[in-house]
């Protein structure tokens, strides 16, 4: 029999541990077919040792390109056996850009769906490196070696995932997340948002984003849920599949409700199984908050990010209407402090400075990058670069970032704040603030807005709006109605197309 990893907080044992429990339950549901956990288990045992016998060896990576596919989660756990490192990377990225992160990463193999074959090949050219293996057909190309039996014992912080963070704020970097990271930021998860072993989890959250494992997937794997793997976002088989397939939780970005909102099933649509729907990336608007309400579904809210594996704070559905807009507490396990942004000391009780986050859940550093990641620890903390503000009740407000602050008359002004103030408006649907040279105050904001479906807006009245809330040199000087925000590849608000 071969031995499994043994290290008390290694994921490569949760797939075991649930196919020794529940071995026919359906693991994964990915288009038509439906894979037992004894199957992933077998599957991804078999894949690891054929990965060993090709010459592998530990903390070697494996980089992949592809739609979110069953055979990269096979894929997954066979790292996490063997000890190897998976590097998912962006399918929206061009050649030039996954030839720099081929370089970077320097992996021992490079694999790629057909979908995406063509790219990656160009990429390999350009880097130097080998031609990518299909990742359909991959456990079939492998050498066969009768003398690999045993997979190696793997420690809890040996390496798992390699996720490249988004480079909004520079040049993309690798992220190195361990098995512990993983491990805790799911225990975290757990304690919050929990997930049995009846649950279905619907993800469409890419797998190139440390989401698309560490917020539901994996846990639901430990538990022994089904997952429903979709390739893409589709609104019109998300439907079809809340109604026939029960979903009883899902994740998504903003836009993905946003979608889904004003799709036209959402009125009609079979809810009676959705227990909650999780948020993450940005915080979700209030009217569109208040549509999912509607519904009668619970939204669970927070933040996190890539190098906090990514859980960090948590709003749960009880908070959503009183304490809209605010990203909650911290999860279990997880230290949050403020920094003063200009005296860099901690701030005790009430106050606004840079995030600053410790755990089991914080990664070692980044790929191959020393200095990036001594910039980004001070004093044993990981500094996030964003900036909030804790309340009296110890919860959190998220003001914007340190490096889109901009200064308007001497003032600091953190977009997120004024853009929360903009989406409390009930005309306004989406907001998103950017900073504009002023030849009297230096800086002032320019605001661009969606307006609600069948509302009319009227500008100046908008801008009354917000100087009820908000101090007169935060309100914006322009307000411009678009008809949607740009967005990166994720869904996020790209503000770098908003400045032109």
């Amino acid at each position: 029999m071969t031995r499994v990893t043994t290290g008390a907080y290694t994921i490569g044992q949760w797939i075991t541990n649930s196919a020794s429990l529940t071995p026919d339950r359906v693991a994964i549901e990915y288009l038509d077919r439906l894979v037992s956990y004894r199957e992933l288990d077998d599957a991804s045992t078999r894949l690891a040792i054929g990965l060993l016998a090709h010459g592998l060896v530990r903390a070697d990576r494996i980089v992949t390109l592809t739609e979110n596919r069953l055979e990269q989660v096979e894929l997954f756990f066979a790292c996490a056996k063997a000890g190897l490192i998976l590097a998912p990377l962006n399918g929206h990225s061009s050649a030039v850009e996954l030839a720099g992160q081929l370089e970077s990463f320097d992996p021992a193999l490079a694999v790629a769906s057909r979908a995406h074959s063509d790219r990656l090949t160009q990429a390999c050219s350009l880097a130097g490196a080998n031609y990518p293996l299909s990742l359909e057909s991959l456990a079939d190309s492998l050498e066969r070696d009768s003398s690999v039996v045993d997979l190696p014992l793997v420690g809890d912080d040996d390496g798992l995932l390699l996720i490249s963070t988004s480079g909004t704020t520079g040049r993309p970097k690798g992220s190195l997340l361990s098995h512990a990271n993983c491990y805790w930021t799911n225990r975290s998860l757990d304690l919050s948002i929990p997930i049995s072993g009846d649950d279905v989890v619907l993800q469409v959250l890419p797998q190139y984003h440390v989401g698309g494992w560490n917020v539901q997937p994996l846990l639901a794997w430990c538990k022994g849920a089904t997952v429903i793997l979709e390739p893409s976002f589709n609104p019109d088989r998300i439907f079809e599949l809340l109604a026939k397939r029960h979903v009883t939780t899902m994740m998504g970005v903003p836009t993905t409700y946003l979608m889904l909102a004003q799709h036209p099933c959402f009125e009609d649509a079979d809810f009676s199984s959705l227990r909650s729907v999780v948020v993450g990336g940005a915080s979700m608007p209030t009217a569109l908050l208040d549509r999912w309400h509607e519904r009668g579904v619970e939204v669970v809210q927070g933040y996190g990010l890539t190098e906090a594996s990514p859980n960090v704070f948590c709003l749960g559905p009880e908070d959503a209407i009183s304490h809209a807009g605010s990203v909650g507490k911290p999860y279990a396990h997880v230290e949050v402090a403020l920094r003063d942004v200009v005296t860099g000391k901690l701030i005790v009780d009430v106050g606004r400075g840079e995030i600053l986050v410790r755990g089991p859940n914080v990664f070692p550093g980044y790929w191959n990058d020393s200095s990036a990641t001594t910039d980004t620890f001070v004093d044993g903390w990981l500094r996030t670069g964003d900036v909030a503000e804790r309340d009296d009740a110890g919860y959190y407000w998220i003001c914007g970032r340190n490096k889109e602050m901009y200064v308007s008359g001497g003032e600091n002004v953190y977009p997120s704040e004024v853009e929360r103030v903009l989406c409390l408006h009930p005309g306004v649907l989406e907001a998103a603030v950017i900073s504009v040279a002023h030849q009297r105050w230096g800086e002032t904001g320019q605001a661009f807005v969606v307006v609600q479906t069948g509302a009319v807006l009227d500008v100046n009245e908008l801008i009354e709006h917000c100087r009820t809330y908000l101090a007169s040199f935060k309100v914006p000087t322009e307000i411009e109605v678009v008809s949607e925000l740009p967005r990166s590849p994720l869904g996020k608000i790209d503000k770098e197309r908003l400045r032109g």
